[in-house]
């Protein structure tokens, strides 16, 4: 009989902590953090840290400046080979497509980007679908403060960010876009106390839409999931039963994606 080894058996436990330590890195200021912060932040032993830190700095994956690390110059090298997303949706979408199919309606993940925004790069569509068109989207942008993905991005940053890249007065899209930044502040304050955005009438007459953040293990924001559909249909009472539907997607999203095999 073959022997076939279980996923688990198959992890290298010290690669796994080496890349919870990147993770960690990459969620700390540019000037970096000591080895002390790095290794309370990821669970992993003071010892141990020090040591996946220095074979990491050895092989250019990260620097050391003073007693602080950062992320080095040959992850940024290789990460220019990278096609950044490809991973990810191929593990995401057909999670993305069981939604969408038990809740008939169009479904989005986004990330973010560099430029301050979120590029949207995987969908899904229900196969009741009809208004706001699935197909296509994928690399489309929408206004941060007028869509729900969007206002999931905008409650991740400090108050200043969102009042130095919005103007007091924000262009109008529908009916009930909000179009004054201090009342768009006053929400990013629900959303961030909730966990989740609703726009209704305000990026397209009769679209209700509804986002939800995906976070790493480390709990930093790396993907926002996106339900739609039009008002008719998808209407307020369907919110609930539809955001416990969305957070049993991201958990699976995360479990196949960012998550840290367990026992590590």
């Amino acid at each position: 009989m073959t022997d076939v080894s279980s996923p688990a058996e198959l992890t290298n436990k010290s690669v796994t902590k080496a890349i919870r330590l990147l993770r960690e890195l990459a969620a700390q200021p540019r000037s970096g953090a000591t080895v002390s912060a790095l290794a309370k932040a990821a669970d992993i032993s003071r010892p141990t840290a020090f040591r996946l830190l220095n074979s990491l700095e050895r092989n250019g994956f990260v620097d050391r400046v003073d007693h602080n690390y950062i992320l080095g110059w040959e992850l940024a090298r290789l990460g220019r080979h990278a096609d950044p997303h490809s991973g990810l949706v191929a593990r995401a979408q057909p999670l993305l497509q069981e939604l969408a199919d038990k809740c008939n309606e169009t479904v989005t993940l986004s990330v973010p980007n560099l430029e301050d925004g979120l590029d949207l790069i995987a969908e899904a569509a229900g196969s009741q679908l009809i208004g706001l068109s699935a197909q296509n989207m994928i690399g489309q942008h929408w206004p941060l403060h007028a869509s729900s993905s969007g206002k999931v991005l905008l409650a991740e940053w400090p108050v200043e960010k969102v009042k130095s890249l919005l103007p007091e007065k924000l262009p109008a899209h529908a009916s009930r876009t909000i179009t004054n930044r201090a009342d768009l502040l006053k929400e990013l304050e629900q959303v961030r106390e909730q966990g989740f955005s609703v726009i209704d009438n305000e990026l397209e007459e009769g679209l209700l839409s509804l986002s939800r953040p995906v976070r790493d293990s480390s709990g930093v924001l790396v993907a926002v999931l996106a339900l739609n559909g039009p008002r008719y249909r998808f209407g307020r009472v369907r919110i609930p039963e539809a955001l416990q539907d969305m957070q049993a997607t991201i958990d699976r999203i995360v479990d196949v994606a960012w998550q840290d095999s367990p026992g590590d």
